[in-house]
């Protein structure tokens, strides 16, 4: 165990998953002195990390290593066990919640270890309650453990393994508390989504994967009915609701539904996540056994995620009563979908943390996927194709995170189309902004970046063009080059196409001979030009200053980062001239 100045009275297990790091964190921000329990393989490091950048408490946590796969003891060493002989309430967040698993893999953790985190809790001589999370399509019965083979050779096959082993588990946790005393309190979460205000997440399966083929244009029909109800908690309300429990429950033996009975039902929650995103929602629904019947082959459904596609309402009494108790309120949970849809496309559903948080916004009829500050901003860095804002990364990175609004573009990225041109976006786009930054645009970002700048010198302090296409040789890549460069995160279909748009706009003579123009006649604005030395220029550049990067090709950003970014601090460090 890692040392701690306070001697823990709550014991978390499974703390690195999403829900248990968030108990952990709602513990410590209570004056909880916490053990959170963790495999090894530096996970407690992890964890540690997670909660100081979210500014938990960190010395009154201790980091001890155990497995509830590792038998009855639960794999703690005997110093561990002896230190955490006094807590009070443990939390038992651990689960295996993945399909397609095997029956042996799910019940291992799911029945196996919560029955080992129960037995061992029955020795803690001052147990106050051993709160159990479970599931909210489980323990709506009388609980019976174990089952007869038949039967529960049924229950899995109708079930699936995942769903299955938390119906056994729920039934055995209730009845091996009722048979040595345990004091237990089953919560029974719905679909858990990311934080209410900033949609943080760590859970890319179930409900998050229908958002995903949303996104990717991969749902052409929705299973279910027009009443079909799959309905959410954000996280950070469920793990208050978890740390609420033994203050404000009093009784042990309760069974709580948590869940926010708002949700809309399944078509509205669908169509309000499109208009979010700006992708099209389908508008034709199929009978879930329509879709039980067919191969998943042709469906593409997993046949486990279907049995959470139900009519079914729950009783949440029980749960808003404890709620009440402890103050604490639903979310708005219309809003809360839209922060997790946000978080879900920036972490390209759990491919890749984004460079800066991020959401979707209205920018000129597009709706625009923008990262970073939008009101004072010391750069607007705009990104080139097949790029998306992502591509500044390493270079934000070497100028050591300065405010920034990183876009991306029009109907490329993650961004939709807009029928308006980009100057027009642009002018949208920058219409929030309270300071003047420095313009960045790398490529074909150059002719609405320098339209921008020309027409709104007071606007921007100064405007750096990396790699002007009009100003180089003309190319013009394969279609398949067109997509979107996204380091294989999801992405929104028809970009290549939008992005081949540009593309021949940009190959457009009288266009580069315009923009040629505009540059040479540009003076109120400090013109800087980055350029590889592979990629020379070939025309005039007027004022400019321009920059020649050694080595270096059309993507100096990506290619050296650090002289692009030196070249950034020295236009910013430069005295405004407005």
């Amino acid at each position: 165990m890692d040392e701690s100045s306070a001697h823990p009275d709550a014991v978390v297990f499974g703390a690195t998953g999403f829900i248990g790091r968030w108990t952990v964190l709602r513990l410590l921000t209570r004056g909880r002195a916490v053990a959170a329990v963790v495999r090894g393989d530096g996970r407690g490091d992890e964890l540690r990390a997670w909660l100081r950048d979210h500014g938990a408490p960190a010395e009154r946590l201790a980091v001890v290593v155990g497995d509830l796969t590792g038998g009855a003891d639960l794999g703690l060493s005997a110093a561990d066990d002896r230190r955490l002989a006094d807590v009070r309430d443990v939390f038992n967040t651990a689960a295996l919640y993945r399909f397609g698993l095997s029956r042996d893999q799910a019940r291992a953790v799911n029945v196996d270890g919560s029955l080992h985190v129960l037995r061992w809790a029955a020795t803690r001589p001052g147990l106050r309650r051993l709160v159990h999370v479970s599931g909210y399509r489980v323990g709506t019965g009388p609980a019976r453990y174990p089952l007869p083979k038949a039967e529960a050779d049924r229950l899995y096959r109708d079930k699936g393994a995942y769903e299955g082993s938390k119906v056994e588990s729920d039934a055995a946790v209730r009845v091996a508390a009722a048979e040595s005393g345990v004091p237990l309190t089953v919560v029974n979460p719905s679909s858990v989504i990311g934080h209410s205000a900033t949609g943080e997440t760590g859970q890319y399966i179930g409900l998050a994967g229908l958002v995903r083929d949303l996104w990717t244009g991969g749902l052409p029909v929705l299973p279910g009915t027009a009443r079909t109800f799959v309905p959410v908690v954000a996280v950070d309300h469920f793990a208050d609701f978890l740390v609420a429990i033994p203050d404000h429950d009093p009784e042990p033996g309760g069974l709580h539904w948590v869940l926010d009975a708002s949700t809309p039902e399944l078509p509205d929650l669908v169509r309000l996540l499109a208009a979010h995103l700006g992708v099209r929602a389908p508008r034709l629904r199929v009978p879930v056994a329509l879709v039980r019947s067919l191969p998943a082959a042709l469906t593409g459904a997993d046949p486990e995620t279907l049995t959470f596609l139900s009519e079914d309402r729950y009783d949440t009494t029980s749960a808003d009563e404890v709620a009440a108790a402890a103050g604490l309120r639903q979310p708005p949970v219309e809003a809360a979908l839209r922060h997790w849809a946000d978080r879900l496309v920036a972490n390209g559903f759990g491919t890749a943390a984004p460079v800066l948080p991020g959401g979707f916004h209205e920018v000129a009829g597009s709706r625009t996927y923008v990262a970073g500050d939008r009101a004072a901003p010391d750069f607007v860095l705009l990104h080139g194709l097949p790029h998306d804002g992502e591509s500044w990364r390493e270079v934000l990175g070497e100028l050591g995170g300065p405010p920034a609004l990183v876009p991306d573009l029009p109907g490329l990225g993650r961004s939709g189309p807009t029928t308006t041109t980009p100057p027009d976006w642009l002018t949208d786009l920058m219409t929030p902004v309270r300071t003047r930054p420095v313009l960045v645009a790398h490529s074909a970002a150059a002719a609405p970046a320098l339209r921008y700048a020309a027409t709104h010198p007071d606007r921007v302090a100064a405007l750096v063009l990396v790699s002007p296409y009009f100003l180089q040789a003309q190319t013009r890549p394969p279609r398949r080059a067109l997509a979107a460069d996204t380091a294989g995160r999801p992405r929104r279909p028809g970009v290549a196409r939008r992005a081949a748009r540009w593309y021949r706009s940009a190959d457009d003579p009288a266009e580069r001979a315009a923009l040629r123009a505009l540059l040479v006649a540009t003076r109120q604005v400090p013109v800087h030009i980055v350029t590889g030395q592979g990629d020379p220029l070939t025309g005039g550049t007027g004022f400019a200053i321009t920059t020649t990067i050694p080595a270096a090709g059309h993507d100096p950003h990506l290619t050296h980062p650090a002289a692009v970014a030196t070249v950034l601090r020295r236009v910013a460090d430069a005295p405004n001239p407005g």
